[in-house]
């Protein structure tokens, strides 16, 4: 069936064995509903044993939120990820990539939008995000509610090139959002900061609850796209429609039209908040790598304008150290480096995986195809392109075209087979990376001069390609698979 939006996404999942439940049991978004999934979903890299490929929940009965629902764990299997992009779950990387490659731009639509059936005025006496947002808290330390999946959409005051990312926003007061931009990782942070430039403020909308070829595009990531390219072009090539918006009732910015939910507000030029000034826990809530993300004080404060949503709308959520976020960030980071590789090297890297334990962004797995004597030493170079094309990747694992680099066991099979620690390990010292990995600080390693340096390392489990016939792995006979499918 064909999926547009959150709705249809859902529908689909419906119709595929394990892959959605659902509940009317109350739940509070405060910490239980996270709590809760943990049990029941994909989870995470903290307080195992959690499921890997658990299915997507959608509880109905939200505590001081009549009306709403709240939907997680979406995007936490790769097998949903491909049901609802239609492809195969070992080619999600390569769909991305070609899709990066011919975008189609998005339109603004002039119908009445979705995600406007229902309007929140900041003027009304009852509005208050608190209530109108059933945002969750992922812990009990959590900083406040946070907006996890917002599609965050806004326009260079310069070149009047819009693009979308995705941010961790927290709920700060009755109509005050905060909103962390890591300085030079993302391109609505450069924007903001030439509004504050311009002391202007930067209208912002933020859909909710989306179509997920438009959640995981957008988390691509510069080189592969660069400041000024619209990352729903991406979704527009992988749906060969463009994505649909709707100008904005109370700024001029455009939203997703078909989102549960869109925010519209400004970012305050200059204007800094604490991430937890409400609650004084010194943390913000769980980062991709698994700790709790300490508070930033270096937040930008977003002055919200209007709430509008669909009618009984669906709020999506992620927990930070997930299966889904892993999805969200390593299938683009996939794409990326398979896109940079296949421009160098056309051929000589046949797939790419950005493995769970690294969160998406730290670690690769090259699958790497030598065919002639001279192929010898391009999968260091392959290596080197992958760095290039992911700046935030720590770890690189080189393995031949006969393994399976999506099954940790036989990565690890040819790690202890086909590698040798004194020859076959490269590293890169003193290079900038990810700030949220704990030992990239110079209070772990003198070595480290600042924090989110680490020593980039390769790991070459190839074998030398003169000695490849004595690598031959066990061969068994061919059969018939079609008379005994029903065991297979």
């Amino acid at each position: 069936m064909e999926v547009n939006d959150l709705r249809t996404s859902l529908e689909l999942l419906k119709k595929m064995e394990g892959q959605l439940v659902e509940t009317d049991i109350e739940v509070d978004p405060a910490a239980e509903l996270a709590g809760v999934y943990r049990h029941v979903g994909a989870g995470g890299t903290v307080m195992r044993p959690t499921k890997i490929d658990g299915p997507a929940m959608l509880f109905h009965n939200i505590k001081n939120h009549k009306d709403a629902k709240v939907l997680i764990g979406l995007l936490a299997s790769r097998e949903r990820v491909a049901a609802l992009l239609g492809c195969k779950k070992g080619e999600l990387g390569k769909l991305l990539c070609d899709a990066a490659l011919h975008p189609v731009e998005p339109v603004v639509s002039d119908r009445k939008a979705p995600c406007q059936e229902v309007i929140h005025r900041v003027t009304d006496e009852d509005f208050d995000l608190f209530k109108l947002i059933p945002a969750p808290t992922n812990t009990p330390v959590d900083a406040g509610p946070y907006i996890t999946m917002g599609m965050c959409y806004a326009t260079h005051p310069d070149t009047g090139l819009s693009d979308v990312t995705i941010h961790r926003m927290c709920i700060q007061s009755k109509d005050e959002l905060s909103i962390f931009l890591q300085p030079g990782s993302r391109h609505i942070g450069a924007m903001a900061e030439r509004a504050t430039e311009l002391n202007k403020p930067l209208p912002i909308s933020i859909s909710i609850g989306v179509d997920p070829a438009i959640e995981v595009g957008s988390c691509f990531e510069p080189p592969t796209t660069p400041l000024g390219y619209n990352e729903l072009s991406i979704a527009g090539a992988i749906r060969k429609a463009p994505v649909e918006l709707t100008p904005c009732i109370s700024i001029k910015e455009n939203a997703i039209a078909n989102a549960e939910y869109v925010i519209e507000g400004e970012i305050q030029p200059g204007v800094k908040v604490i991430e937890d000034q409400n609650t004084h826990t010194g943390y913000a809530m769980p980062e991709f790598p698994g700790y709790n993300g300490a508070a930033s004080h270096e937040c930008w404060l977003i002055k919200v304008k209007e709430v509008t949503h669909r009618k009984n709308p669906i709020m999506q959520t992620v927990i930070g150290p997930s299966e889904e976020h892993v999805n969200l960030a390593g299938i683009p980071t996939e794409a990326s480096i398979f896109n940079m590789i296949n421009k160098a090297l056309p051929g000589k890297v046949t797939n790419v995986y950005a493995h769970p334990s690294g969160g998406g962004k730290y670690m690769a797995i090259l699958q790497c195809k030598k065919t002639v004597h001279t192929d010898e030493g391009k999968q260091k170079q392959a290596a080197l392109l992958a760095f290039s094309a992911f700046p935030e990747l720590k770890h690189v694992i080189l393995v031949d075209e006969d393994v399976d680099i999506f099954d940790t066991r036989d990565v690890l099979w040819a790690m202890n087979t086909r590698f040798q620690g004194d020859k076959d390990i490269i590293t890169i010292p003193g290079v900038r990376c990810h700030p949220l990995d704990p030992s990239s600080d110079p209070e772990y390693s003198t070595s480290i001069q600042d924090r989110g340096i680490s020593c980039k390392t390769i790991f070459d489990c190839t074998v030398p390609f003169a000695l490849k016939n004595k690598f031959v792995r066990a061969k068994f006979m061919d059969v018939d698979t079609e008379k005994w499918k029903e065991f297979i």
